[in-house]
Parts: structure tokens; sequence; C-alpha cells
């Protein structure tokens, strides 16, 4: 079998909140499941569906918003581009009205009650986070297709590659750190060209350069909204929205009209310690408020994790005036090649690894790249990564009522400042001392998934979602 191959546009993907395995994920394969009924030219025979959802996609799906995705995804909408204030009216006319539009076309009856089914109890053995959809059509027969979510908005079927992006020949193919560490010292370039390099194996430069700005005018626009919107978070916990309130404190009526001035207005206000971490904690708070929210995000490798890299890129602007396109595109680079390397040798799903996998990549990814932009050698990248993974080994996710904001939401504030942390340690050490590889902690990463108990891996069934009721108010 051909090793994985991933693409920057692999780990970073545009799409809607509020979880990339639970929400994104589920949408594609639902997309995906409609495409094969129209290659199959059976898309206008069907005249009902049934949905089957497993696993951890059972157990927290509602409060992920997988039912939600699903339906969207069968009705022929995209997660990059459908208006996320009509997620919930369209929703809402579905069970209403008791129809779906399939792809956008074929109007068949649909239950919400009948026809969504979750499966609390079961499980598929391949991956906890598994979906089947079944399509009867007018002539007896019926279509059934199985896909697994496996984190980051990767959809495969039981021994498929699933979307990765197509295969090409890499000039640089990486598989492990040591492996990039090889290419670095052989070719002498950094990480981020290294990558730039592979990337041409897809398309041209400038479609790769055109491509990540636009993932990083989407996380600069949800940073912005997320500091401007207050409200209280849907789903029941009543958690109140606190991006915009830091905000509006640390700004001091400083006077702003944009994305531009509100840079230099922050600017102004100092690079005292205190100040900086409150408003790299505001950064990452409004992108996973507006996550939670069903806003758009960048999968960074996660939805529940999408606030540590925005949140770090933005420390990086705001406070290293990283505001250039070169150096915006070189943190981007540097951290899908971190990410890839975790996702290759272990996993990005929480699902599957608990929230390491997840709030402990995107650290881990946003420490490498910060290391880079702040002028560390490909050796000290890789060691600012293993130590930033390294202080989240074990790290289970529990979120309360199955909703990814408690403990989610502040997780990502944490792994933002340990990420900070970790590159800070690494431009001040010398990696010849390191006692500890990359590569060996993506494999105790992986191994303590292995050994985690399946009820601290997005579940709800542990940790703070049992032991929180779901009527205490937020502390």
């Amino acid at each position: 079998m051909s090793k994985e191959q991933i693409s920057v546009f692999d780990m970073f993907k545009i799409g809607i909140g509020p979880s990339s395995s639970h929400t994104l994920g589920p949408w594609r394969a639902a997309q995906q499941f409609t495409k094969v009924l129209q290659d199959k030219a059976v898309l206008d025979k069907v005249e009902s569906v049934k949905i089957l959802l497993y696993g951890s996609l059972a157990k927290t799906g509602t409060g992920h918003g997988t039912d939600i995705a699903i339906l969207l995804g069968l009705s022929g909408d995209d997660p990059v581009t459908f208006d996320v204030n009509l997620v919930t009216p369209k929703v809402e006319h579905i069970k209403t009205v008791g129809t779906l539009r399939l792809a956008g076309t074929n109007k068949i009856p649909f239950s919400y009650q009948e026809d969504l089914l979750f499966l609390y109890s079961q499980s598929l053995p391949f991956h906890p986070n598994a979906v089947t959809f079944q399509a009867f059509l007018n002539d007896g027969k019926a279509v059934s297709e199985t896909y697994y979510s496996i984190g980051g908005g990767f959809v495969v079927q039981e021994n498929d590659e699933g979307n990765i992006s197509t295969e090409v020949d890499l000039p640089f193919p990486v598989e492990t750190a040591q492996d990039l560490l090889h290419w670095c010292r052989k070719t002498g370039l950094k990480i981020s060209e290294l990558v730039l390099e592979n990337e041409h194996a897809w398309r041209e430069e400038e479609e790769t350069r055109a491509g990540i700005l636009n993932i990083y005018k989407t996380i600069y626009e949800c940073i912005y909204r997320g500091c401007h919107t207050a409200g209280t978070l849907p789903g029941g916990l009543n958690v109140e929205r606190r991006a915009a309130k830091l905000n509006k404190k640390l700004l001091k009526d400083r006077p702003y009209q944009d994305y531009e001035s509100w840079i230099a207005a922050i600017q102004t206000g100092g690079e005292s310690f205190p100040y900086i971490l409150d408003w790299v904690s505001c950064f990452a708070l409004a992108v996973n408020e507006e996550n939670a929210s069903f806003g758009r995000v960048v999968t960074a490798p996660t939805n529940g994790a999408s606030g540590v890299i925005p949140a770090v890129l933005q420390y990086f602007i705001t406070f290293h005036k990283g505001y250039s396109e070169d150096k915006i595109i070189q943190f981007i680079l540097t951290a899908s090649e971190i990410g890839s390397i975790f996702k290759k040798g272990a996993t990005i799903s929480a699902a599957m690894g608990g929230c390491q996998a997840e709030i402990g990549v995107s650290s881990a990814m946003a420490a490498g790249a910060l290391t880079e932009c702040l002028g560390g050698s490909q050796r000290q990248v890789l060691m600012a990564a293993e130590i930033a993974m390294e202080h989240h080994l074990g790290l289970t996710c529990d979120p309360i009522g199955g909703l990814v904001q408690i403990p989610c939401i502040e997780r990502n504030t944490m792994g933002a400042i340990k990420a900070i942390t970790a590159a800070q340690l690494a431009l001040q050490s010398n990696p010849d001392k390191a006692k500890v590889s990359l590569d060996t902690v993506v494999k105790t990463m992986w191994e303590t998934a292995l050994d985690m108990n399946v009820k601290y891996k997005e579940t709800a069934d542990g940790g703070l979602a049992v032991n929180i009721p779901l009527s205490l108010p937020e502390c």
C-alpha cells in the first residue's frame, strides 16, 4: 500500500463548527454518499434514506452537530460556502416540513426521529466515528455505504485512504520527523521551503500561496468576528462568550475601524507579559466561541483545537511584527508538516486518542511554526513541537454535555500558551542536548492513545463530562 501523502490543504480546511470529526467529517461523508448515488445514476430513484450513527458519533453527535451536518450534506450544501446564518433555519425547516431535497434536487420524505438513528450502544471496529447511509430505491433495491470520520475532517471507508490528496511523486517524501530532518540537511532548505517544494507536485506555487492566504483570511475573519460578538453559546450549558468583553476591556476605548487598525490599536497597549497573555487567550477564545456557535473556522488540524494555531499566529503578527504574506505562509506551511507527521504516526482524532490528539497536536504545530518564523533552526523547530506535545500527553477528551465548549474552549488558550513557551524554550536550547525526539513523542502519544480508556475519548462518558451537573453555571 502506498504511503500517506498529506498536503497543507488537507491539514487546514475551511469549514463550519463545532467539530471536524463530528461535524465537518460527517458533512463530507454525506456529500460523498450523494455523489455515489449520482455516479450510480440512481439519485432520482431514491424514495427514502436512513442514517445510522455509531460509537462516538452517536454518543456526542447531537452536541457536536453531527445531525445538522449530515442533513445539510445530504441536501447538497457545502461547508466552505454555506451561509452560517442559515444553518439552524434550514435544519429546522427539514425537521418541521418532514422532507429533504437530496443533493438539492430529489425531494423525499424524511423523519428526523425515524430516519436518523443514534445507535449509542453500538460501535464498528474500524474506528469509533462511523456512519452508515442507506438509500432505498423505487425498484426495491438499496444502496448502502459506511464512512469513518477519522479526525480533522478526513473521511475514509474501511481499508481505504479516503480523501487525502491525490497521489503524486513528491520530491521530498516525509513519514517521520527524522525523514524531514534528513531532507532539510541534504538540501539546506527550511521546513517551510521544503513543504512548498512538495506542494509543487500538486499545483503551481502561486496557487498554493493564494490558497494559504485564503486560509489565513478565514482565520483572521474568525478571530475578529469572535472578538466582537457577545452573547451565550448554543447547546443548553448557557456558557457566556468572553472574547468580546475581554477585547473591549483590553483596548480601553482605543479607536479602530477594521482588522488592520485593530491590530495597531492592540500594539499601542504595550508589551507587558500580562497584556500579551490576555490577548493570546482572547484570540483563542474568539475562535472557539465562533466554532461552538456553528461559525466558519479553519480546522487546524481539527475544529475542537481550531483556536490554538490562530492564536499563536495572531500573537506572532501582533507582537512580533509578523504581518507579511511571506511570514504567514511560512508559519502555515511549517505547522502543516508537523501536523502531518502526527497524523501519519499517531492520530489527530480525539475519538481515537483523547484531547492530546487535538489540542496537543495543534500546540505542537503552532510551536514548531512559531520557532521557524522567529529564526529557529530545523532541529529547534522539531524540538519545540516535541516540547509542546510532551506536556499534553495523556490529555483526555471529556466534553460536558457532548458540546465543544467545556473544557474545550479554555483548553485552546492553554494549548496556545504552551506552544509559545515551547518555542521560547527551543530557541534558547541546544537540540544536541535534547533527551526526547519528536518521533519518540509521536510514538508515545499513540501508545498512550491505545492504552487510554474509551470513556476518555470524546464519548462524554468520563472525566468532567460525568462529574459536572449540566445545570451548574459556568464558573
